[in-house]
């Protein structure tokens, strides 16, 4: 039994991590295609530098067998996935860019084709699988979509999104979808006045003055006049007679 295969690296990272403008580019690309992290632009990237150096060979190679042979089949695989029109030639080729291939992306033709309502919604339904493909179910967002299956992305029909899509397409109750008829506006009677009674307005009791309690009156008492203390004079000591 031999060895599993080792995955390889489909991407380069950028040489210089510090660079404003071309920060500034990928967090614009990032947004615009709901893309998970800066990783998928690198990608898209790679596969671009793939066919320009392919193209610069095939140049340079000028007219020999091998080079038309790569030529025509370049031009037919890049015009399969409509990145190119007919009648394109090779140095047209060189002005393809990485928003061209992620215009390209099954993320991206599911919100174009408003399948989905938003670019993040697009990425979340693909993952969980309620995108087919050509009656095929692919969960993977990146998955670049040809010309012939562009037109055959749809909702899965035992998705939930299936089901809400037919309860918003059911008739609504009361609703006319033929022809417009004329309605005949009749004049509408002004109705009579109507009397007016008056309410009565409620009467308002005056808050009732409560009086004070009376505080009974204690019967006077009459003083009686004191009388003067009397004071006792000293007695005379009797001195005894001493015999």
């Amino acid at each position: 039994m031999g060895q599993t295969k080792r995955q390889r690296k489909k991407y380069t990272t950028p040489s210089h991590p510090w660079q404003k403008e071309r920060i500034d580019q990928e967090k614009e690309l990032k947004r615009d295609y709901g893309l998970k992290n800066k990783e998928e632009i690198w990608k898209s990237t790679a596969k671009l530098r793939k066919v320009t150096t392919q193209v610069k060979k095939i140049i340079a190679a000028k007219d020999s067998p091998q080079a038309l042979k790569e030529k025509e089949d370049l031009l037919t695989h890049l015009m399969k996935f409509k990145l190119i029109a007919k009648g394109t030639d090779l140095d047209d080729i060189l002005e393809l860019t990485t928003k061209d291939f992620l215009e390209r992306r099954l993320q991206t033709i599911v919100f174009k084709r408003k399948v989905s309502r938003t670019i993040d919604q697009a990425r979340q339904m693909i993952v969980h699988g309620h995108v087919l493909v050509d009656n095929k179910k692919i969960t993977i967002p990146s998955y670049l979509v040809n010309a012939d299956e562009e037109g055959k992305v749809v909702v899965n029909p035992n998705s939930r999104f299936a089901k809400e899509d037919m309860e918003d397409k059911k008739e609504v109750p009361g609703e006319y979808k033929g022809e417009k008829k004329e309605v005949v506006k009749t004049e509408e009677k002004p109705e009579s006045p109507k009397e007016v009674k008056e309410i009565p307005k409620p009467k308002v009791e005056e808050p009732v003055k409560k009086e004070a309690p009376k505080t009974e009156e204690k019967p006077k008492v009459e003083e009686t006049p004191k009388t003067e203390e009397v004071k006792e004079t000293p007695k005379e000591e009797v001195k005894e007679d001493k015999k």
